[in-house]
């Protein structure tokens, strides 16, 4: 038989590649991370961790690209918006949820669309900032652009409010301090494919209202209520009306502001999952990448 006539043998797919975008400061990935790796293996995926400004990662190669831990983007929010603009229709999310998301003028919007949130008022400028902070009388100021509660603070009289040297230089968004933050504290609630899956407390701690651990807040599981379940998903449905885009993964944080809960933020760009709390949370995580990961036969 000519050998160039014999039946060509079926190709095998590769295993598909899952790129967990990460950044220098977390080079290993978030805390907790391990869990979402023995998931992705778990389900014949091929997980690596990358920071998102390495300029050696073919972000082509990928099957999914998953940000996870890019907690350095706020201070260079044009760079990685470009970075996350060329890499393609891998990137769970997208870029135009990106941009949208990481300016907390989306709050505004929700807000306008009839989503209960925190009430808000976008500030251009110093006499902005004072305006909205006397309207409220004990008012939050933060950065539009921030995370990790760098920049928020507390002004107690709006008349005579000057941004700190040291911290942000705006524009921002101002805010009533919600007291409930002191005793219910902040409720997050993380959806998956549409679905509420796990549900935290938050509390700060005794000299800050910010919950994040640097500034001495604490975190606890608790079971996912109903009323939580529900605005979450509101919210994220909100945001899908809003931009027409998919979102795959969220969290919701909400608090309670005169008897019921409103959205304080909406993370779609860089939630961490809190593995290290809810390692669980990486099983419908992983389920969500491998229904959108094709393997190859090239």
């Amino acid at each position: 038989m000519d050998p160039s006539r014999q039946p060509t043998q079926p190709t095998q797919p590769t295993q598909p590649l899952v790129l967990l975008v990460t950044c220098a400061d977390w080079p290993e990935g978030e805390p907790g991370h391990g869990a979402l790796d023995a998931a992705l293996e778990a389900r014949g995926l091929t997980g690596r961790w990358v920071v998102w400004d390495d300029l050696s990662i073919d972000w082509g190669a990928a099957d999914v690209v998953a940000v996870r831990s890019t907690w350095d983007y706020d201070a260079r929010l044009g760079e990685f918006l470009g970075w996350a603009s060329g890499v393609g229709p891998a990137l769970l999310n997208g870029v135009d949820v990106f941009r949208w998301n990481t300016d907390k003028h989306y709050l505004v919007e929700l807000q306008a669309a009839g989503l209960p949130v925190v009430p808000t008022v976008a500030a251009e400028t110093v006499f902005d900032v004072r305006a909205a902070a006397d309207d409220f009388g004990l008012a939050v100021v933060k950065p539009r652009v921030g995370a990790g509660g760098r920049g928020l603070e507390v002004v107690a009289d709006g008349r005579i409010w000057l941004p700190d040297p040291a911290g942000h230089a705006g524009p921002w968004i101002v805010q009533p301090l919600v007291e409930s933050i002191h005793h219910d504290g902040e409720i997050s609630v993380f959806m998956i494919a549409g679905h509420p899956v796990s549900q935290v407390v938050k509390l700060p701690g005794t000299s800050d209202i910010r919950v994040h651990e640097r500034f001495g807040g604490t975190m606890r599981s608790v079971t996912v209520s109903r009323e939580a379940a529900l605005l979450a998903a509101e919210a994220i449905a909100t945001v899908v009306d809003l931009l027409g885009a998919e979102v795959v993964y969220g969290r919701v944080d909400m608090m309670r502001h005169r008897g019921r809960l409103v959205v304080s933020e909406i993370e779609l760009t860089e939630p961490g999952l809190y593995l290290d709390v809810l390692p669980l949370n990486a099983l419908p995580f992983a389920d969500a990448i491998a229904a959108r990961a094709i393997p190859r036969t090239w």
